[in-house]
């Protein structure tokens, strides 16, 4: 039986273009079948050609089916899409001869109200920048209150996640095999407040501060809008996961030294 494709690359990249081109004319040669974004349900398999923010993109779509994903890089830093343009067809070529390692990577399932939306790396809660006034939000462990955070905002984060807005903001490395929700608090009034990590099990309820500046919702880096102040917003653990790719000589560790400079000598 023939497997079955569905590709995610970067439009407005000429690298990923390319990419698109060479691996398409890859699968084709070896019978696979490739089917537009609208059948993802059928599919096999998934690739995704780009950056990391391509791929936090094409998560929303890819964790409707429990698909493992190659994730190719023709962006810059590439932490989530690992895998190098000239090892492209090569990883195509393993996993169709079933020499695949998979990673699963936890997302956050954010309920606002009756909406539901997912993060890869984390759910931001913003008030917009420089130049604004404070907002305040009372985070919720279950029924257990957490703090209060006056600041510029909160992130909530993953554990892959814990290596893109929240490291920025001082938060922790956290090892992408836990299963956990890191709270990071952004430029935060009272230098006591400091980032917490939550058992995955347990769900986090945000309620806006009445008095304080506006707030915004943004889920990997999409504006979804301002928090009213009769928004009921829950965020937990999802069922869903992302299923990556994972090279047979892979060492997390040295990705992160590769990447972000972890460890290096400072002189």
């Amino acid at each position: 039986m023939k497997k079955k494709c569905i590709i995610f690359y970067n439009k407005d990249k000429s690298k990923a273009i390319e990419a698109y081109k060479q691996i398409t004319n890859f699968l084709k040669k070896n019978k696979v079948l490739i089917l537009s974004s609208e059948k993802i349900l059928e599919a096999d398999f998934a690739i995704v050609i780009g950056g990391d923010g391509t791929l936090l993109r094409a998560a929303k779509e890819i964790i409707k089916k429990d698909l493992v994903t190659i994730a190719i890089n023709a962006g810059s830093l590439g932490f989530l899409t690992e895998t190098k343009l000239e090892e492209a067809i090569g990883a195509c070529q393993s996993f169709l001869n079933g020499n695949c390692k998979v990673e699963k990577r936890g997302i956050l399932e954010i309920k606002i109200n009756s909406e539901k939306f997912y993060a890869l790396n984390e759910v931001v809660f913003s008030n917009g920048g420089m130049g604004k006034r404070l907002t305040s939000l009372d985070l919720f462990c279950d029924i257990d209150k957490i703090n209060r955070y006056k600041g510029d905002g909160v992130i909530i984060a993953t554990p892959t996640g814990s290596t893109a807005y929240s490291l920025s903001a001082g938060g922790p490395i956290l090892s992408h095999y836990l299963e956990a929700i890191l709270i990071t608090p952004i430029a935060p009034h009272n230098l006591s407040s400091r980032p917490i990590v939550i058992d995955s099990k347990r769900k986090i309820r945000v309620e806006h501060v009445k008095g304080y500046d506006r707030c915004f919702i943004i889920v990997d880096g999409e504006m979804i809008r301002q928090i009213e102040e009769e928004d009921k917003i829950e965020i937990e653990y999802s069922k869903k996961t992302l299923n990556l790719f994972i090279h047979e000589n892979r060492n997390y560790y040295s990705v992160l030294k590769e990447k972000l400079r972890w460890g290096d000598n400072l002189c």
